[in-house]
């Protein structure tokens, strides 16, 4: 049985819909990305069999469904009542080595599999696609071997390299600088109720981005008995045990929503996502806010966020340390407002997929705009924009985000929309469905 059974995206080149307003759609999204593989992982380490419903099925879920599988965990697809494919039996198992992990482009099936692997008896190759291996690894290397972990990089600090499992590790007091990737303290905190003895980190850098992965991790944690306590900032304390085991629904991915939700303030109108959750640990939670921010009206019933947009956009000054993912959404926000815009805290997602914030400015250069790279942002200067080709850099919030651009400026064409499947392959059909809701009489050039 194969690893997912989402519907592949279409791939090349691919032409963004310039359209006219104003909207009126109601859409759903698929399951969230980072809660998907936490749940997954916490599945695997479980004192019993589970199920996690409503799962995403992309490029990342998939190499997170492989790599528990490399690791001799049993992963079934079943038949689900979600509109984006099949729930997921997990059935525990003792860890084995002997195999490789190839992590693709996933951030989190390098930093959460690793920890993991030392729990395995034998040997574990991670390694990634190409286009990952810059992606860093060094802080998680580093902690490992302090917790006693044979690990074998020749030197690199990076992938591909191999963990040497016993079976067991001990854990105790561990130090990191997470100011790359809050990811790295994820992936000890997931593994940690399985160490001998827990596990008490402590962040030594500056800066800690993206806090609510980290909230988002904790939660998942408590959820199945695990006991974890913050001694003071930057410092978690999970105490020993197994999860337990149980059914798990996944949220929709909020963060896949924005750039559908922004779309309301590029072409007017509204926009809903249903199945919103009414609190939620995802960093898209806080879309509502920075929508509002930017010019937009949001109200909320019961489940159903809606966005409404009068296809006038504001500029202003943003920090998204905390919401670093919705930094491109912003960008191109951004781009088509009426004053300029400054975004800081963000110079952790020149280490993504691909620098964003180069890629950003580049890309939005390239058209005809005016972008300057700042130390730990960007800032957007609105230009008559142009049409041409948008590099997607093998990152899937740049194909997006080229996709929001081109509602509004003809001639707009992504590179690789391919690289969309790696958390939303359902891309380019709900794009479609959201154009296809615009009022009667409004054109499509």
């Amino acid at each position: 049985m194969s690893a997912s059974t989402y519907s592949p995206a279409p791939r090349g080149r691919w032409i963004a819909p310039h359209a006219a307003g104003p909207l009126s759609a109601r859409l759903r999204v698929p399951g969230s990305k980072s809660l998907t593989n936490r749940e997954l992982l916490l599945a695997a380490i479980a004192d019993g069999p589970g199920l996690v419903t409503a799962p995403l099925h992309s490029d990342d879920s998939a190499r997170m469904i492989d790599a528990l599988r490399a690791l001799g965990i049993g992963v079934e697809e079943q038949d689900g009542t979600g509109d984006f494919g099949p729930d997921l039996r997990i059935t525990p198992g003792r860890l084995t080595g002997g195999g490789t992990v190839d992590c693709g482009q996933a951030g989190t099936v390098m930093r959460f599999i690793a920890p993991l692997a030392g729990l395995a008896d034998g040997d574990v190759l991670l390694t990634a696609h190409e286009t990952a291996l810059h992606r860093p690894m060094g802080a998680m290397i580093h902690a490992l071997r302090d917790l006693g972990v044979d690990v074998e990089d020749h030197g690199s600090w990076s992938l591909p390299f191999t963990i040497r499992g016993r079976g067991h590790i001990r854990g105790g007091r561990v130090e990191i600088d997470a100011s790359a990737s809050s990811q790295f303290v994820s992936g000890l905190l997931l593994a940690a109720p399985r160490f001998d003895v827990g596990l008490h980190l402590v962040h030594t850098g500056e800066r800690l981005p993206s806090m609510p992965h980290i909230d988002m991790t904790v939660e998942t944690l408590t959820r199945r008995g695990i006991k974890v306590t913050r001694p003071g900032p930057g410092e978690w304390m999970v105490e020993a045990g197994v999860p337990r085991a149980r059914e798990t629904a996944i949220e929709p991915d909020l963060s896949n929503a924005a750039p559908f939700l922004a779309a309301a303030l590029v072409l007017g109108g509204e926009v809903s996502i249903a199945g919103w959750p009414t609190r939620s640990t995802q960093p898209g939670a806080l879309l509502p806010e920075l929508l509002g921010a930017l010019g937009a009206e949001v109200h909320r019933a019961g489940d159903v966020l809606t966005v409404r947009g009068t296809g006038r956009i504001r500029g202003g000054e943003f920090d998204l340390s905390p919401v670093g993912e919705l930094a491109p959404t912003v960008v191109g926000l951004a781009a088509l407002a009426e004053a300029p815009t400054r975004i800081t805290g963000i110079g952790h997602i020149r280490l993504h997929e691909t620098d964003r914030i180069a890629a950003l400015a580049g890309n939005l250069r390239a058209l005809g705009g005016e972008a300057e790279e700042l130390e730990d942002g960007i800032r957007i200067v609105p230009a008559d924009l142009h049409g041409g080709t948008w590099p997607a850099h093998h990152d899937h919030r740049m194909a997006t985000t080229g996709a929001l651009i081109g509602l509004r400026v003809p001639g707009v064409e992504i590179d690789e929309i391919g690289t969309t499947a790696k958390t939303l392959p359902e891309f380019t059909q709900l794009w479609e469905r959201l154009l296809a809701s615009r009022t009667p009489g409004s054109e499509t050039a």
